[in-house]
C-alpha cells in the first residue's frame, strides 16, 4: 500500500483521462493561460509529465491578448473531453468569452492539431463514438442533454438524437455539471459533480442501457478528505490493462487552486430501484468509489513502465537555449520555453527576448507595450503553478532599462495578486511589496480590475540589480516560519530580497494572504512581470529562476 493523495499537488482542475496502450493522458482545463489545453502523460496515474500542449493561440481576441483593459480572466478553455479512436485523439471543450466549441485533432499526442468549430455551444461536454458509428456528446448544467454528431460534416446530425436526459433539483447550489460519458459492458454510463441542497461537492452517476435513457443514478463519493469540507468530485475514469477502475476528480484547495484525487474504482451489482427505477427485478453493474464513497489515501497502483523518469511540471530554469542535465531531451513547447512556463493571456513575442550576457549568464528579457494601471493589466507575464503545501520562488532581475513608473519583479498572481517589485521612480531605483485585496462582489470578485495595488513596504536601493524571492504555504501545519503562520488567511506569501554581492537576505512587507475566487477561478501562480504606468518601452532582464517544493 503507497500514500497516494492528492497527485500533482498543483491546479489541474477538471481532469479527463484515458489510456492508450501503456499510456495514461489527461487533460485539464488551462482558461486564459497561453499555450493553453494541457495534456499531461502518465504510466502510473500518479506521476504525470507534460504531452503536449493543444495551441499556442485560440482565436487572437482583444480579450485573450491583454489589449488595453480587455482581459479573459475567469474565461477561456474549460472542461475538455478527451479520446481517442481509431488511431486519432480529440479533443473537445469550450471558451467562455468566445462562446464557442473548439474540437481538435491529431494523429499523435504531440500535434500538430488540426482545429475546427462545432456550431453551438456545449457546455463541459463529453464525447462518446459508439460501437454502431454514431457519435454523442453529452453536455449541460442542471439539465443534460445529449446531441449526436456528425463529425464529418463539423456539426450536430440532422434528424439525430437530440434531448435532456437527466435533470437535477431546482433548488440544488450546483446543477449536474462536468459530464464524462462512457459505454462499459454494453451500458452506458455518465458521471457527474453537483452540489445538493445542504451538501458539499459530490460526485453522482447515471446509467441507462441505451444512449437516449432513460437514465437512473445517484451519489457515489461525498468525502472530502478531511481537508476544509472541500468534496473531492468532476473528473474521468479509466481502466488498467488489469481490469481495475481508477477515477481522477479534483477537490477544491484554497488558494494553490483545484488538485487533482486519485480514487479506487470497483462495480458492484445494484438492483434498479434503489437507482430510482420502478422495476426492481434488474440489477446494473455500478460503480463504487474507495471504501463506499471514502476515498483512501493510501492504496496500490500498477505501474506500467517501472524505470521511466518523469519530467518536472514546475521547475528551475537558467533560460538557455536547451534545456540540459537529467531533462537534456525535454521540449521547449511553451514558445520557445520550457513547457512548465505558460504566459498570463496570449503573448505578445516581439516584446520578449532571450539574451546572453558576456560571462555566459542566460536571460529573459521583458518590454513593456501599454500602460497598466496594475499587475493583471500586463502583458508577458511568464507563470509557474505554485506547488501544495508550499513553495518557494526565486529570481534574480536586471533593471537598469527600466523607465519612471515601471514595476517588474516576482509575483503571486491571482485574484487577491501580491508581489515584490522592482521600481523605478524620478530620484531612483527602489523595492516595493504591494498587494491588491479583493472585496468587491465577494467570492464572485471582480474581473475588470482597474485600481492599483497597496503599497505594503519600500526600501531605496543602490543598484538596480537584485535577487528577489517568494514562499507560499498553503498548510499551515507544514510551515516553520511564525511570520506566516500568523497571518489571518489559510494560505499566504512572504516576500524576500537579497541585494547584488550581499549574502543576507532581507524579508520587505507583511506576509500578504492570498484567495481563490471566480473572477480568476484559477490557483495561485508565480509570475515574472514588467510593467509600465507612465511610459512604455522600459525593459528588465529575468535569470537564474529557482523553483523548491
Amino acid at each position: 500500500m503507497k500514500q497516494i493523495n492528492p497527485i500533482l499537488k498543483l491546479d489541474y482542475p477538471d481532469p479527463d483521462v484515458i489510456r492508450v496502450g501503456n499510456t495514461y493522458y489527461m487533460v485539464s482545463t488551462t482558461m486564459y493561460f497561453m499555450p493553453g489545453c494541457e495534456i499531461l502523460r502518465s504510466y502510473d496515474l500518479v506521476h504525470w509529465e507534460h504531452a503536449s500542449y493543444v495551441y499556442e493561440r485560440l482565436d487572437s481576441t482583444d480579450r485573450q491578448r491583454l489589449e488595453g483593459k480587455e482581459n479573459a480572466y475567469g474565461n477561456g478553455m474549460w472542461a475538455a473531453s478527451l479520446r481517442y479512436h481509431d488511431g486519432k485523439f480529440y479533443v473537445c471543450f469550450v471558451a467562455n468569452d468566445t462562446h464557442k466549441t473548439y474540437l481538435y485533432t491529431s494523429s499523435k499526442i504531440d500535434g500538430p492539431w488540426e482545429k475546427s468549430e462545432l456550431p453551438g455551444f456545449y457546455h463541459d461536454n463529453s464525447i462518446l463514438f459508439d460501437d454502431d458509428g454514431k457519435v454523442y456528446i453529452v453536455y449541460g448544467n442542471r439539465q443534460i442533454h445529449i446531441t449526436e454528431l456528425d463529425l464529418e460534416k463539423g456539426c450536430a446530425k440532422e434528424g439525430g438524437l437530440d434531448k435532456v436526459i437527466v435533470k437535477d433539483e431546482e433548488d440544488a447550489p450546483l446543477g449536474y455539471e462536468g459530464a464524462h460519458f462512457y459505454k462499459i459492458n454494453g451500458k452506458y454510463y455518465i458521471f457527474f459533480i453537483h452540489i445538493p441542497k445542504g451538501g458539499k461537492r459530490t460526485e453522482s452517476c447515471f446509467v441507462s442501457d441505451r444512449p437516449e435513457g432513460p437514465y437512473y443514478g445517484k451519489d457515489i463519493c461525498d468525502d472530502d478528505r478531511n481537508y476544509r469540507g472541500m468534496g473531492v468530485a468532476q473528473g474521468g475514469v479509466v481502466e488498467s490493462p488489469k481490469g481495475n477502475w481508477y477515477g481522477i476528480f479534483f477537490q477544491d484547495s484554497g488558494a494553490v487552486g483545484r488538485i487533482p484525487v486519485l480514487v479506487p474504482v470497483h462495480w458492484d451489482k445494484i438492483s434498479k430501484n434503489k437507482l430510482g427505477s420502478d422495476l426492481a427485478d434488474d440489477e446494473y453493474l455500478f460503480p463504487v468509489v474507495g471504501d463506499n464513497g471514502k476515498i483512501p489515501e493510501c492504496f496500490d497502483i500498477e505501474r506500467l513502465n517501472m524505470s521511466y523518469n518523469y519530467a518536472p511540471l514546475v521547475g528551475s530554469d537558467d533560460f538557455s537555449a536547451k534545456p540540459s542535465g537529467k531533462y537534456a531531451d525535454y521540449k521547449l513547447s511553451s514558445f520557445g520555453l520550457k513547457s512548465f512556463w505558460q504566459f498570463n493571456h496570449e503573448p505578445e513575442l516581439s516584446l520578449l527576448s532571450k539574451c546572453q550576457d558576456d560571462d555566459g549568464r542566460n536571460y529573459i528579457k521583458i518590454t513593456t507595450g501599454k500602460i497598466c494601471a496594475n499587475l493583471v493589466q500586463a502583458k508577458n507575464t511568464l507563470t509557474q503553478r505554485c506547488a501544495f503545501p508550499w513553495c518557494r520562488a526565486t529570481v534574480s532581475i536586471n533593471g537598469e532599462n527600466m523607465k519612471v513608473g515601471d514595476y517588474a519583479g516576482l509575483c503571486l498572481l491571482e485574484s487577491c495578486y501580491s508581489f515584490i517589485a522592482l521600481t523605478r521612480k524620478e530620484d531612483g531605483f527602489y523595492l516595493v511589496t504591494c498587494a491588491r485585496k479583493i472585496t468587491e462582489n465577494g467570492f464572485w470578485g471582480e474581473r475588470n480590475d482597474d485600481k492599483e495595488p497597496t503599497e505594503l513596504e519600500a526600501v531605496r536601493v543602490a543598484e538596480p540589480v537584485v535577487k528577489l524571492s517568494a514562499k507560499v504555504v498553503f498548510d499551515m501545519a507544514s510551515c516553520d516560519e511564525d511570520q506566516i503562520k500568523h497571518v489571518n488567511h489559510d494560505d499566504a506569501v512572504r516576500f524576500s530580497y537579497q541585494l547584488k554581492d550581499k549574502q543576507s537576505k532581507n524579508r520587505l512587507g507583511p506576509a500578504c494572504g492570498l484567495e481563490f475566487k471566480l473572477d480568476h477561478f484559477t490557483g495561485a501562480r508565480f509570475g515574472l512581470f514588467n510593467f509600465a504606468t507612465k511610459e512604455t518601452g522600459g525593459s528588465v532582464y529575468f535569470s537564474d529562476f529557482i523553483y523548491e517544493r
